[in-house]
């Protein structure tokens, strides 16, 4: 007897914080139009890396997400990308950190994964692979929106006030939930983290991920968070599930959590109970805000936020639906 055809699934996110009700029509349409390009892939019989690829390329594209063009900036003003990609059947992956000069950073991850040895290239190097794999490089400028030197010149007032946003310092060492509620109130939880990623299951049982990032609001140049980096912000394996993370890099990057969450599944858990653990695992341990995307090879799913809104999109062959919070 012929084992049933799996049905295609696409999970999509924009973001976790506290999204304003001005930018909640925004968030919604971009996830929308990214989960359309997404499903269109898998309902034409499409792989499921080419359908996160694309999903994940829409939003870049959308200066609505802090992933490519309208990204935050770093303190000296510039826009530095990361961006992963994993394939869960050939357990395949491709990351690439700090580039400026890539419109799509998720495509120079696909040439990673593809065309080179390697599973990790940054800055310089990783500009130039891409390049020369057929990718056309650009001004950091053209990356560079008017509202992010804005946000970035009321931010250094800030901090030059010192009431700099405190997204994790110190988290990690408050033992009081109540404090860290208290703190994430007055700082990170309601600045933006619209990090993006999808997570899709295609009709021949093979699942995938992918996640892109500006990073943080006023970073130092050349910091990297858990976007890019294998097992943290993102994952994928047919043996267990496949995930993205968005919200607070550094917590998410010491607990390993997109690798803890998929282990969950491969030892049982159901996906949506697995999403609700990581992220009270996230806040319990580490003080940690942010948001989760899990999809099983099965096709069961989950997503799930500590912050007060997330921007998700799940698409199937019966549906698809949108959403700010759950």
């Amino acid at each position: 007897m012929r084992a049933a055809t799996p049905k295609p699934v696409l999970v999509v996110h924009g973001g976790a914080w506290a999204i304003p009700d001005d930018y909640a029509a925004a968030h919604e349409s971009g996830v929308r139009k990214a989960m359309e390009a997404g499903f269109a892939v898998l309902s034409r019989g499409g792989a499921s890396i080419d359908a996160v690829e694309a999903a994940v390329t829409v939003m870049e594209d959308d200066p609505t997400f802090d992933a490519g063009r309208g990204s935050f900036l770093t303190s000296d003003g510039r826009v530095q990308l990361d961006a992963l990609l994993m394939d869960g059947g050939r357990m395949k992956a491709g990351g690439v950190a700090c580039v400026e000069r890539l419109r799509n950073p998720i495509q120079a991850a696909r040439l990673v994964l593809e065309k080179s040895p390697h599973v990790y290239f940054v800055g310089a190097g990783a500009e130039e692979f891409a390049h020369a794999n057929g990718m056309p490089l650009i001004e950091n400028s053209e990356l560079v929106l008017d509202r992010e030197r804005e946000r970035l010149k009321q931010a250094k007032q800030r901090e030059a006030a010192g009431l700099a946003d405190d997204t994790f310092s110190g988290l990690e060492d408050d033992k009081s939930p109540e404090t860290a509620v208290a703190r994430a109130a007055e700082t990170a939880e309601f600045q933006s983290h619209d990090t993006v990623g999808a997570v899709a299951l295609d009709i021949h049982g093979n699942l995938a991920a992918g996640t892109s990032t500006g990073g943080t609001l006023n970073k130092t140049p050349g910091r990297v968070g858990d976007s890019s980096l294998i097992g943290c912000g993102c994952y994928a394996d047919n043996l267990s599930a496949a995930v993205s993370l968005t919200g607070w890099g550094e917590p998410i990057m010491k607990l390993v959590l997109g690798k803890w969450a998929v282990d969950r599944v491969a030892a049982g858990t159901a996906p949506d109970l697995a999403t609700r653990e990581a992220m009270s695992y996230l806040f319990s341990r580490l003080g940690g805000r942010g948001g989760i995307i899990l999809l099983g090879p099965d096709g069961r799913f989950g997503l799930a936020h500590n912050t007060p809104a997330m921007a998700w999109g799940v698409a199937t062959e019966k549906s698809m639906e949108t959403g700010l919070s759950l």
